[in-house]
């Protein structure tokens, strides 16, 4: 089956809608309301219909294309619980995700997917909004299902939980199975940039990636109103220095040939990755290019969904909507 169709909404770097065209899905329509991410999306994909608006103004009555599509995607902000919403004021996320669903029903997609954080899966803070969405695709016919995937196990070296809602017409949703991993080993840190990290010339990248055996901790884009780019709280720091990795800051260049490693001095004896590293660690191919300054490239490649796990979560719905292949003449049931 081929020429599957899709609309990807808050499509943000593209890491969604990348791993369903490697699926074999088609986009018709992606929208994010950032202009640096439909930059991105643009300056990689021109032949891609993007459109600069919020979720939440968005009018489908005025892109006739956005119907009769196979798959509705959402890459969503990854909402808060209920203690972090109090703090910071805002549901937004939460409001995103219902117009996501709400979305599904205005434009009736034969399947929806929904990647956010792993706690909205299963946390009580979460549960008036996972009502809200079983009433809904109830309604609408859906059969749904949640889960939680780790992109470690799909050949991405970062420890990432992702928490999925993937729904499909109940004719179809019998045949959909949750996608396996991909890979027996996790790939490691020091495999994943061994190559890039020596592009400088750096002698010692060989030691350094010798030791760097475990997964990246996940990456954190944080929020637009917090300046810097950095590789997370304190806890993924931490993880980050036993790697031999300065997780405080971003380098712009692979390190110089003069460069000492020396781990145990220090900040300043650490490495530090690179922002076309960072993409590398979320699964991205190295030809993909983020525009931006270096806080707004680190923002969209935090925030992105790795596109190895998009492609294993399309492969699963493409197979779940294929039409049954047809009796073969030896076949009983071809004579009924």
């Amino acid at each position: 089956m081929s020429g599957l169709r899709f609309v990807d909404v808050c499509a943000g770097a593209g890491g969604l809608a990348l791993g369903l065209e490697h699926a074999g899905f088609e986009p018709v329509l992606l929208l994010d309301k950032m202009p640096v991410a439909c930059e991105t999306l643009g300056r990689n994909r021109p032949a891609w219909q993007i459109l600069e608006t919020d979720l939440l103004d968005f009018a489908p009555s005025r892109h006739r294309q956005v119907y009769d599509v196979d798959l509705l995607s959402a890459g969503l902000p990854r909402v808060k619980s209920g203690a972090t919403a109090a703090r910071d004021g805002t549901d937004a996320e939460l409001r995103l995700l219902e117009a996501a669903v709400y979305l599904a029903h205005a434009i009736r997609p034969r399947a929806l997917v929904v990647e956010n954080v792993p706690g909205l899966v299963r946390a009580p803070d979460f549960e008036p909004i996972r009502d809200l969405i079983r009433r809904e695709l109830d309604h609408l016919g859906y059969g749904f299902q949640w889960f939680i995937l780790n992109s470690a196990d799909f050949g991405v070296p970062q420890d990432r939980r992702q928490g999925v809602l993937v729904a499909l017409e109940r004719q179809y949703f019998g045949a959909f199975h949750t996608p396996e991993p991909t890979v027996r080993e996790h790939v490691s840190v020091g495999r994943a940039l061994r190559h890039s990290m020596g592009m400088g010339g750096w002698r010692d990248v060989d030691r350094w990636a010798a030791q760097a055996l475990d997964v990246a901790p996940t990456l954190v884009g944080g929020s637009d109103r917090r300046g810097g780019a950095d590789l997370g709280p304190t806890g993924t720091r931490k993880a980050w220095a036993r790697m031999g990795v300065d997780g405080s800051t971003v380098a712009d260049t692979p390190p110089g040939p003069d460069f000492v490693w020396a781990p145990d001095t220090g900040r300043h004896g650490m490495v530090r990755i690179t922002m076309d590293q960072a993409a590398l660690l979320q699964g991205f191919p190295p030809d993909w290019k983020i525009a931006g300054k270096k806080t707004a490239r680190y923002r969209q490649i935090g925030h992105a969904s790795p596109p190895p796990v998009a492609r294993a979560l399309g492969l699963a719905i493409k197979a779940a909507l294929a039409p049954p292949a047809p009796p073969t003449a030896g076949d009983p049931s071809s004579r009924l």
